[in-house]
């Protein structure tokens, strides 16, 4: 915990003690360690002066912030137009099932993180799932078992 809070006085002399700067903080404090932790808000809120309530509310009201950490590996799955048309929810329920988590949610393992996504600009391809930064194109629930497969062998 020393090394990150001293990292996180680090990110925060990079900038002004004023409200103005939140979200440059949160997103710098995100980028270097995945997600905001509780005690990290903390440091943040009181950087900038501002309530730790208000911190919390920019840092949900913005889909880009995490407040839990992620998992080794993520898997997003598309639910753009085409990809939604041609099965895109039945590959999130088949990793739902598969991983026993809700979309959104970490393993207790801390191997995946499933999220959806609303597109990844590949629709003649749908369905798609991005494995960390590859796409999985033309997706279907048996195709499920093998990618995860070859990530655990990775």
């Amino acid at each position: 915990m020393e090394d990150q809070t001293k990292t996180i006085d680090e990110l925060l002399e990079c900038y002004p003690e004023k409200p103005e700067y939140l979200i440059f903080l949160l997103q710098d404090v995100q980028s270097a360690y995945g997600y905001i932790s509780p005690e990290s808000m903390q440091a943040v809120s009181d950087h900038a002066g501002v309530p730790v309530t208000q911190a919390y509310s920019v840092a949900t009201f913005y889909q880009s912030f995490r407040l839990e950490p992620k998992g080794e590996h993520e898997l997003r799955v598309c639910l753009g137009t085409a990809c939604h048309l041609k099965g895109g929810q039945r590959i999130v329920e088949a990793l739902e099932r598969k991983l026993n988590i809700n979309a959104g949610e970490t393993t207790e393992d801390m191997m995946y993180t499933l999220d959806t996504v609303n597109c990844v600009g590949a629709c003649a391809l749908a369905p798609v799932m991005l494995v960390d930064e590859n796409y999985e194109t033309n997706m279907t629930a048996m195709k499920i078992g093998k990618i995860l497969k070859k990530i655990k062998t990775k």
